[in-house]
Order: structure tokens, then C-alpha cells, then sequence
């Protein structure tokens, strides 16, 4: 094939008859050659005669350029012209399958799995050795090139990281690669990386380079910042540059615990911006339920930000002692309250006022001993995870509370009376802060030379004192104490909470400090604040690279200097990560992150995942010659003087009957001679159907499904089916066929009013519908296929749904099944509500529901896609990876089979007379 451009020739010699068409030109203008003039004088008796036959002494010119352009356009059309070729992929050498692998190739993951077992399967057929990489997870010992059998069952087992390719890897990748020639097909994720350009080079000097790019716009969530009652979100998005709305939901749990979307708001891209804002304002109640914001119908880890805690607005309690009426700059709440109101919710009161509201911190400023019965419920509230904040004053000083023995609520015992610096009967001059030691919480904090002590109560000199102290003067006396009591802490301040005994409460230390307090019982904060060298941090969940939270199984910790400038890689994965009490949520963009799309040499060849249709041209140029050729006729007609309507009806009525057959499809031709045959086959065999969608990759893989499962009908089953055929409901007859499967694709039209008629008819009278999403749930509820389905099913009659009880006759109509796995595993599929009231007879393990078929099915497993098999019965896509694949595999198929038995036999499994051989098979 000769290709230029978009146009390519499968015949191209035929164009060297466009080299002819000079001299053609040349010819036709020499005959008949110009008349000689002679002079005769008897041809004045003909003057005034006319002959009815004229002829022109030579070829217009028109009409010669008029019939070379029909010549030309006959050339073209047996020179085969063809619009979008797709050139063969030929070669024998090594192919380097590589893919960019990060989150960013999570938006079309789907699609590049479906080109790359396309290409394995013709690289499969060229007998070209393949090997396999991904740039998130370089392989360390060099390429290893195998079969491309060998590498379809890996395929399966890549899934896309949370994180992005390291420059620095790349680079040492690329330096290290074998001097060995090969060709590379690159999957990029279209972002802009580091040394990209250098490892391009590297792969252009052993082969060719191909690079494979999605034109799909990417979406990224920058950490949520909060100002007082307000939270702002940065969008950011690649690739897309039009004004468009997207929505941003707040994920959390509902009273019971099921995590669901508490608020979502609808931001807009103006057209050409690549950045937006989405605020939230919602009260503290549903504040703190939020775990991360999500970027709905956008199932990558970018769209994404994790809070943990980090939105709460702690609940804290300044009690306040019965004889505490004071000024303003005296009163020890005065600053707690100026300190905290702006980042949390304070209760002023009693204990029996405000401990039924279950506050996360409680703080006593200068009171030395509760009430028995208040004693009693703080005590309680502690141990049950609360944090009790305590600080000295004239009163406690000047009490016996924790002297003798330790009291329960206080962190350390006291000596009597208190320690006095700087004044005329003091101990010393007033003391600053010691450095904070690498194992208090308030680590990493820069004491101000400004801020000294001049008073305080002195902790009793014990065993386990060392442990308990937090925070010490210059001279090692305790300045703040800390113990664990059942799952809370009590922290002690042996200074006030004013600036009676110290200047502390003035600094911005104190606000510092009382933070750190916060983060150690839950409250999360900016890394930059908590995350410090010499701690270990480990994950309570990571995400995966399409942004969904999963358990952190076995990661090893890292060291906190890590996460003050964190970059997610394999060992550090975007998540919820926790040192003791600590807990931050590490995000996948970090503030200020752009998204720079990938720039490629001039010379890199670039195509798109989708494979683009072929269009045979030919017909075209032959029915633009048929009508030059008609024109041809009527103007030769005129310049003979022939031009009669008689001679032009005829002439017309000839020429314009043979271009309306020419000009018809091809298959147009053939429909009415095959009607009938078609109507025949389908009805003399068992035939499968499926729905065209119009995305060629998609239709394949149903026929190859239906093709596979209809193979697996015939050796295990009675049933020896046809081979399954593609329709369309706007014109097809669908009653032919007992079984439609419908793959849903976001690109799928509209249906007419036709063609809802015409399916509302075929389910009525007995045929079953299965609509596959073939998304496995991943993208919610809210995912692309999930909206196109609801479009697509509004004007259906589609009765009430259930998910598959475990009594379904789907379960036991030919294998018995508990799930029904396909490409992917999930249990969320629906099938038609049983009627009310239906209850088992009893002594039976399932009801007696034999009235008929289920219209329709409706799940996400992608059945298709674990029953495709090719031409000469290999299966063309992996499922899963090693036996529990093959398994899953096997269930899948054994899930097809039970489908259709259940569609050519309804519920007959579900009448008694077979419960005694079901219950003898459920024994073994």
C-alpha cells in the first residue's frame, strides 16, 4: 500500500495510467483534423441551407478536460484509494512494549490494555520476541524479551501507580540499556517528565519509536486549604481547553458508617483556563465526617486529595472554676480561648455541662481538684481516647492534689508549694526553654530567646518522671508532663495559661505548641509542622492509581525528614500516614503542582489508543465518473445537434438507472436478496446477539465473547449455537434472537422512539437483555458507562431490580455458582425483583419462582472480555494473573453458561421436582 497523508492506494501501479492522460489529451484534440479551405463559387447555391447533422471541427475544450477528469477519477478508483489507512505493522526484530504506568495513565487505562493486546496479538503473528516495562517500575536486571503469549498473561497483573515516573530512574534506566537493536511501541501518559526527551533518544538510536497517546483531558485535586469555615480546592486539568463543569464531592461516612458523597458542588473551566476554585462552607458536624474530595467521573489517584482528620474542628472545653470572675488579661481562659476560637469549637462550663457533648480536648486552667462525681466522668472521658489539658497556678500550687500519692488526673506528682524565679526572694533569674528533644511531640519547634518562665510547680522526683516530661527549662526542671491514661493522655503545663507566671502564653510558641498537643490525639496537620527527621511513620491506607483507598498491608515505615518535602514513590504512596498518636494525609499533587504536557521531537510518530476506521474511497470515484460521464453524454448530444428530449429523456433515464445502482452501498445492494437468508439462518440455529456500538475495538470483543461462549455451549451443553451476529436496534429485527448482549460505551447515540419500541417489544415477548458497563463499579456510580446507561435505559420498561439473590435460578441452571465474576470480580449485578411476598416453602433451600425469564441483566464485569476468543480458540484478553486467573476465568465461563441456560429454559430449575438432586449436589 501507498499511503500519503491520510490517503492511501492498494493498487498504486493502476496510478501510472494518470501519466496517459497528456497524451490523451493531445489526441483527442488532433482528430478530426481542421478542414482545408478552398475557394468555390458554386457554394453560394448552398447558402441559407441547414444540414441536420452538425460536427464541430474539433473537441471543445471543456468538454475534453470534462471526460480526461472522469478518465482520471476511473484511474483512482481501481487504484484502490483508501482514507485512513492503517499501515501494517511489519518487522521481525525485538519490540520493547514501555509504558509511562503513573496515575495519569489511569484516565484510559482500559483502552491502552485493550491496544496492547491488539499489538501482542499481531506481533504474536510476526513471530517478534517482546519484553515489557513500565518507567513506574523498571525492571533491574535489563530487558527480557519472550513470546508474545508469554507477556498477554502478564497483562493483567499492570496496573497504574499512584505516583509518577522518577527522573532520576529514567535517566539511569536509559544509560544502562543494552547495546542491542529493537523497536519500542511507548505507552505515554501524556505528562511532561524529566530526561523524557534524553531516554527518547536512547530508544530512537536501537529502533524505531512509536508512542501511543491518549487525547483524553487529565484532572488533578490540589490539598484542600481552609480558612476559618471555608475550604478551597485548586482543579487543575491537561489536555482540555474549552469551558466545561465538573463535580467535586466530599466523601465520608453517613451515620452508619458507609462512606457516600456528604456535599458536592459544580465548579467551571472557562475556556482556556487550566485552573479553578471549589469551595465548600459546611457546618463542623459534617466537617468532620470528610476523609478526601473526589473529582466525580475521574477514577485516577490525581483526583484525589486525602483530609484524614485534618478538616475536624475539635470540640474544646475551657472549664472554668467557680470562683475564676476575673479580668480579661488575668483570666487563664482568656488566652486558651483568643488562641483556639479560630481553629476549633469551644464549650465554656461546668463539667456536667459540657462533658455530654463528648468533647476531643478538655482543659482545666488553674483548678486543683473536681468534684467526686465529676472526677469520676472525666476520668471516663479520658480513658475512652480524650485529652485533658492541664495547667499550674496559685491554686494549684497552693493545694495538696497529687502530693502524696499521683491523682488520676494529673500526669506527674507535685511538691508543695511552687518554684519562684527572677524576683527578690526567688531561686534564680528566669529560666528559657530547653531545645525540644526528638521525642516529644513538640520536636522541630524553634524556642524564641524572648520566652521565660518565672514561676512554676515542681514535679516530684520519680522513676518514671524522664519518661513523662515533654518540655524542661534550661536547667531540666519539668515545664510540661505528659502520661497515658486507658486510650487518652493528661498533660500538665506547670506554668499558667496567662502571663502570670510566664511570657509563654504571649508567644507564638504556645499556639505552636497547643497544636502539636491536637495532632498527638488524631488531629492532622501540615506536613511541613509534624512530619520530622528521626520519627517513623506508617500507612493506615494508601491509594491506588485509580485514587480508590486501600489497606496498607505490609509497607515499611519511613523516616519523617522524608515527608517534609515529599515526592510519591513506591515506597512513599499517597495515604494516611501515622507515628503514634500523629496522623497526616500525604497527597498525590502537593500545592502548586502543574500539570505540563508531554513534548515530543518533531519527528516522533504519534498515534492515538483508538484505532481509527478505514474508509474504501473507491466507490466514490467511480459514481463521481458515472455522473461526469453523464454530463459527458448530454453535452455531446447538444454540440450534434441531437439534443432532442426524446434522445436526452433516454440517454438520462439509462445513465441515471445505472449510477443509482452504483451509487447504492454495497450492502445496500445485497440487503433484499438477504433478507430472507438471514431471517432463515437465525432461526435454524440458536443465535447470539450483540449491540453494535460503533467503537470497532468494543465490537470485537463482543463477537469474539459470544464466539467463545458459544464454543463452550457446545462441548459442555446440547446447545450447539450459530455465530453470534451484531445488530442494531434502530433497524434490525431482534426477535430472531433469544440473547442480546450490550456493551455500554460513553460515545453510544441516543436511542429513538424506534427503536425503544422495538426493545420494549423484544423483552416483553420472552428475550433477555445483559448490559455490561464493563467498568467493574471502579468510576462510581456516577462513571461515564453508568450515565450512558441510564440515558440509554429511560425509555425502556424496565421492571423492578434486585441484586442477585442467592436463591436465583442464575445460581443452579446448569453449574451451581455463588458469583459471577468476568473480566473484573464484582458482586454488584441486578437482575428482575421477585415478586412480593415470596417466601420459600419451607423445608426448601430457595423459593418456587417459576414464572418466566429475567428481561434484563445489568452489571459491570466485562463477560465479554473473559469469553473472547480468536479465530483459532486462544483467548484473546487475560483475566486476573496465574491459577487464581484461570479460576476466575473457568467462573465466568461457567457463569455464560448458566445464563443461557436460564434464557432457553427460564426458571424450571426453580420447580421442586429438582430440589432433591440440587440438595444432594450442595451436600457433595
Amino acid at each position: 500500500m501507498m499511503i500519503f497523508g491520510s490517503l492511501g492506494f492498494t493498487a498504486p501501479w493502476v496510478l501510472l495510467g494518470l501519466f496517459a492522460l497528456p497524451i490523451l489529451w493531445i489526441l483527442l484534440r488532433a482528430v478530426p483534423p481542421a478542414p482545408v479551405r478552398r475557394i468555390f463559387p458554386a457554394v453560394g447555391l448552398l447558402l441559407g441551407l441547414k444540414d441536420r447533422d452538425n460536427q464541430a471541427d474539433r473537441t471543445p475544450w471543456w468538454l475534453l478536460l470534462l471526460r480526461m477528469v472522469a478518465l482520471a477519477c476511473v484511474i483512482l478508483g481501481f487504484a484502490g484509494p483508501v482514507l485512513n489507512p492503517q499501515d501494517a505493522r511489519e518487522g521481525d526484530g525485538p519490540l520493547l512494549l514501555l509504558l509511562d504506568g503513573s496515575w495519569a495513565a489511569a484516565r484510559d487505562w482500559d483502552r491502552q490494555q485493550e491496544k496492547l493486546a491488539t499489538l501482542l496479538a499481531e506481533v504474536g503473528r510476526n513471530g517478534r520476541p517482546v519484553a515489557l516495562a513500565s518507567l513506574t517500575d523498571l525492571p533491574r536486571e535489563g530487558l527480557t524479551f519472550t513470546s508474545a503469549d508469554n507477556l498477554r498473561n502478564q497483562l493483567a497483573g499492570i496496573t497504574p501507580a499512584p505516583f509518577e515516573p522518577s527522573p532520576d530512574n529514567i535517566s539511569e534506566w536509559a544509560a544502562g540499556l543494552a547495546d542491542q537493536d529493537f523497536d519500542t511501541f511507548w505507552f505515554s501518559d501524556g505528562l511532561a517528565y524529566d530526561h523524557r526527551n534524553a531516554l527518547y533518544t536512547a530508544l530512537a538510536a536501537r529502533g524505531a519509536v512509536t508512542i501511543f497517546e491518549t487525547a483524553r483531558p487529565l484532572y488533578g485535586l490540589e490539598p484542600v486549604v481552609t480558612d476559618q469555615n471555608l475550604m478551597r480546592l485548586t482543579l487543575r486539568r491537561l489536555a482540555a481547553t474549552g469551558a466545561e463543569e465538573l463535580h467535586i464531592s466530599a466523601i465520608g461516612p453517613d451515620p452508619s458508617g458507609r462512606e457516600v458523597a456528604l456535599t458536592t458542588v459544580t465548579v467551571s473551566f472557562e475556556t482556556g483556563a487550566d485552573t479553578t476554585i471549589a469551595e465548600f462552607a459546611l457546618q463542623s458536624e459534617l466537617r468532620n465526617r470528610i476523609t478526601r474530595f473526589t473529582i466525580a467521573e475521574q477514577a485516577t489517584a490525581g483526583a484525589v486529595t486525602l483530609v484524614g482528620d485534618g478538616l475536624r474542628r475539635r470540640v474544646v472545653a475551657l472549664i472554668r472554676g467557680a470562683d475564676q470572675e476575673v479580668p480579661d488579661l488575668l483570666d487563664p481562659l482568656h488566652y486558651l480561648y483568643n488562641a483556639l476560637e479560630p481553629q476549633t469549637d469551644i464549650l465554656m462550663g461546668p463539667v456536667d455541662d459540657v462533658l455530654p457533648a463528648n468533647p476531643d480536648v478538655m482543659i482545666l486552667a488553674d483548678i486543683a481538684d473536681l468534684a467526686p462525681l465529676d472526677k469520676t466522668a472525666v476520668t471516663e472521658w479520658v480513658e475512652a481516647g480524650g485529652l485533658l489539658l492541664r495547667f499550674a497556678g496559685p491554686r494549684l500550687a497552693a493545694s495538696d492534689l497529687s502530693r502524696d500519692t499521683e491523682d488520676v488526673l494529673m500526669s506527674v506528682r507535685l511538691r508543695s508549694g511552687g518554684r519562684s524565679l527572677g524576683g527578690t526572694m526567688s531561686w534564680g533569674e528566669p529560666r528559657r526553654l530547653l531545645p525540644f528533644d526528638d521525642s516529644s511531640p513538640f520536636y522541630g519547634l524553634t524556642v524564641p530567646d524572648d520566652v521565660s518562665v518565672t514561676s512554676q510547680v515542681v514535679a516530684q522526683p520519680g522513676p518514671e518522671l524522664a519518661d513523662r516530661v515533654i518540655a524542661a527549662l534550661e536547667d531540666g526542671t519539668p515545664l510540661v508532663t505528659r502520661k497515658y491514661l486507658g486510650q487518652g493522655q493528661v498533660v500538665l503545663f506547670h506554668t499558667t495559661a496567662n502571663a502570670e507566671w510566664s511570657d509563654l502564653a504571649l508567644s507564638g510558641l504556645f499556639l505552636s505548641m497547643l497544636e502539636r498537643l491536637s495532632v498527638a490525639s488524631g488531629h492532622v496537620q501540615d506536613l511541613s509542622a509534624v512530619a520530622l527527621p528521626g520519627t517513623t511513620w506508617h500507612p493506615d491506607l494508601v491509594l491506588d492509581g485509580y485514587g480508590r483507598p486501600v489497606a496498607a498491608d505490609g509497607f515499611a515505615g519511613v523516616d519523617g525528614a522524608v515527608l517534609s518535602e515529599p515526592t510519591p514513590a513506591s515506597d512513599l504512596l499517597p495515604g494516611i500516614w501515622r507515628n503514634g498518636d500523629q496522623v497526616i494525609a500525604l497527597n498525590l499533587l502537593q500545592a502548586a503542582h502543574v500539570l505540563r504536557p508531554a513534548a515530543w521531537p518533531v519527528s516522533a510518530r504519534i498515534e492515538s489508543y483508538k484505532n481509527v476506521q478505514e474508509n474504501p474511497l473507491a466507490g466514490w470515484f467511480f459514481g463521481f465518473a458515472l455522473i461526469l460521464l453523464v454530463l459527458d453524454v448530454l453535452a455531446t448530444l447538444a454540440l450534434t445537434g441531437r439534443a432532442g428530449l426524446r434522445g436526452v429523456g433516454s440517454a438520462a433515464v439509462i445513465v441515471g438507472g445505472i449510477a443509482l445502482i452504483l451509487s447504492l452501498p454495497s450492502g445496500a445492494i445485497a440487503q433484499n436478496t438477504t433478507d430472507d437468508s438471514a431471517a432463515i439462518t437465525a432461526t435454524s440455529d440458536v443465535t447470539f446477539a450483540y449491540v453494535i456500538t460503533g467503537d470497532s475495538a468494543v465490537d470485537e470483543i463482543s463477537e469474539a465473547g459470544l464466539r467463545g461462549l458459544s464454543r463452550v455451549l457446545t462441548l459442555r451443553t446440547s446447545v450447539e449455537p450459530a455465530l453470534p451476529v451484531g445488530v442494531d436496534p434502530e433497524t434490525d429485527e431482534l426477535a430472531f434472537y433469544p440473547f442480546l448482549y450490550w456493551p455500554i460505551t460513553p460515545d453510544q447515540p441516543a436511542l429513538t422512539n424506534e427503536a425503544i419500541a422495538r426493545l420494549n417489544a423484544y423483552m416483553r415477548t420472552g428475550g433477555m437483555i445483559m448490559f455490561d458497563t464493563r467498568d467493574a463499579g471502579l468510576a462510581g456510580s456516577n462513571g461515564p458507562n453508568q450515565r450512558k446507561l441510564r440515558n440509554l435505559a429511560r425509555g425502556l420498561d424496565i421492571p423492578a431490580l434486585e441484586p442477585v439473590p442467592d436463591d436465583h435460578v442464575l445460581t443452579r441452571s446448569f453449574y451451581l455458582l455463588q458469583d459471577f465474576p468476568g473480566r473484573h470480580r464484582s458482586d454488584n449485578i441486578w437482575v428482575e425483583a421477585a415478586p412480593p411476598g415470596e417466601e420459600a416453602t419451607e423445608g426448601m433451600p430457595f423459593r418456587n419462582l417459576n414464572d418466566g425469564v429475567t428481561p434484563v441483566i445489568i452489571g459491570g464485569n466485562d463477560w465479554a472480555s473473559a469469553w473472547a476468543v480468536n479465530a483459532r480458540g486462544q483467548y484473546m484478553l487475560p483475566v486476573g494473573r496465574g491459577s487464581a486467573g484461570r479460576l476466575q476465568r473457568e467462573m465466568a465461563l461457567r457463569f455464560g453458561v448458566n445464563l443461557i441456560m436460564h434464557v432457553l429454559t427460564g426458571n424450571y430449575k426453580s420447580d421442586q421436582v429438582h430440589v432433591p438432586e440440587l440438595l444432594e449436589r450442595l451436600g457433595n
